[in-house]
């Protein structure tokens, strides 16, 4: 190890939040070589778990759980667990929690994002929401049971959920208010066919609705319309959990998100965020970026481990990257196509396997990929490299994507 790394080595570091991102910082730690006091502090009383698998196995009871396979105590990581943090001081390097002062030397935030509620409906017995592993959990004899359900929200985790109720033989009625799935993420003439999945499913997917208000067994609708509900699932957007840095002078942006720096370092000195509780600037991308998926809390805890072992770390600016499985369909994504001018088609988006790609000057920038796994793996590389796309040769499906390379 180098003396630049060893210096640092006696620090203690204390990151809250105990999910991807917060377990990858501390085991990225030890694998760069720091041997210092690690706490990772959980505000859930559960072993730290991957989130992916509830809306999939968990939920349908095809799995109890999904906890990581780490030994936490081999490798020095202290768990703190159920612990809630109600606040930080950074100019003492104390946290605020309910057991007292929580000190610190080196302080990371990866809290995650929070589901958003359905306004009026806290509390509400019937409405449930899709994000932690107790969610799941009250959730699947809901499945089991075969109720007629109500999901609010058209998006990726609405779309997850339908699909997972429809195999567990639920009659589903989507309700969304805006007039297409994805609407916040996919433009209208790629989101438009993506609709037609939920019939197909067996589905209902009502847009343009809007709920006026959730009753006992069902779900009113602004035109007055009265959907049956035994249960009612709200999935309309996440936002970053940094409530409880209020009063902090941590600096935080429109979003309610950290607002970190290109090596993940926070306005505060020895904080750093990572994950979904923070943004960064993209120098790919020209803009700054709050990414709200598994890859960035996967990806980002590198930047941070390094940066806190004094090693040598580049900037952090990755090619955003999610996947989706819905409706029998295995959906991949990769880059950021909000400044694209130039949208291309690989394949009918009728059938079942079609790509969709976005350029900038020429260059991709990003691309969805349905039932097209190959696309999206050499798609994501030539993103990267900043490739220039012969736009002749990219709408050729059977043609492989980096022999469209101009």
């Amino acid at each position: 190890m180098s003396e630049q790394a060893r210096e640092p080595a006696g620090r203690r570091v204390v990151i809250v939040g105990a999910g991807m991102a917060g377990v990858q910082t501390a085991v990225a730690l030890r694998e760069q070589g720091f041997t210092g006091p690690v706490t990772l502090i959980g505000a859930e009383p559960h072993q730290p778990y991957d989130r992916p698998p509830l809306s999939k196995a968990v939920l349908l009871g095809k799995a109890e759980g999904s906890a990581f396979d780490i030994d936490f105590e081999a490798l020095g990581i202290g768990l703190r667990l159920g612990r809630e943090v109600l606040g930080v001081r950074p100019g003492e390097h104390l946290l605020d929690t309910v057991e007292g002062p929580e000190p610190y030397d080196v302080l990371v935030l990866a809290t995650g994002a929070e589901p958003v509620t359905l306004p009026g409906t806290e509390g509400v017995p019937g409405v449930h929401l899709l994000r932690t592993l107790d969610d799941a959990e009250r959730l699947r004899p809901v499945l089991a049971e075969g109720q007629d359900l109500v999901v609010v929200g058209a998006g990726w985790i609405g779309a997850e959920f339908a699909t997972a109720a429809r195999e567990a033989g639920c009659a589903v009625t989507v309700v969304e208010a805006a007039g297409r799935p994805l609407a916040g993420t996919l433009p209208a003439e790629v989101a438009v066919p993506m609709a037609d999945w939920y019939a197909e499913s067996g589905a209902v997917l009502r847009t343009h609705a809007r709920v006026a208000r959730v009753e006992p067994g069902a779900v009113v609708l602004e035109d007055g319309a009265r959907l049956p509900a035994g249960a009612v699932v709200v999935g309309i957007g996440a936002r970053p959990a940094t409530g409880w840095l209020a009063g902090s002078g941590i600096a935080l942006g429109a979003h309610g998100e950290v607002l970190a720096d290109d090596r993940l370092r926070s306005s505060a000195p020895d904080v750093y965020a990572v994950g979904d509780c923070a943004s960064f600037p993209s120098a790919r991308y020209g803009e700054r970026l709050l990414v709200h998926h598994w890859d960035n809390a996967l990806q980002g805890p590198r930047t941070v481990a390094a940066h806190i072992a004094g090693e040598e770390a580049d900037p952090y600016d990755p090619v955003p990257y999610f996947w989706s499985e819905q409706f029998g369909r295995f959906v991949q994504y990769a880059g950021h196509h909000a400044e694209a001018d130039t949208l291309v088609w690989r394949g009918d988006p009728a059938q079942a396997a079609w790509s969709v790609c976005w350029l900038q000057d020429g260059r991709l920038v990003a691309l969805l990929a349905v039932g097209r796994p190959r696309d999206l793996a050499q798609g994501r590389r030539l993103i990267e490299a900043g490739a220039r796309m012969d736009p002749a040769l990219l709408p050729d499906p059977a043609r492989p994507l980096k022999k469209a390379v101009a």
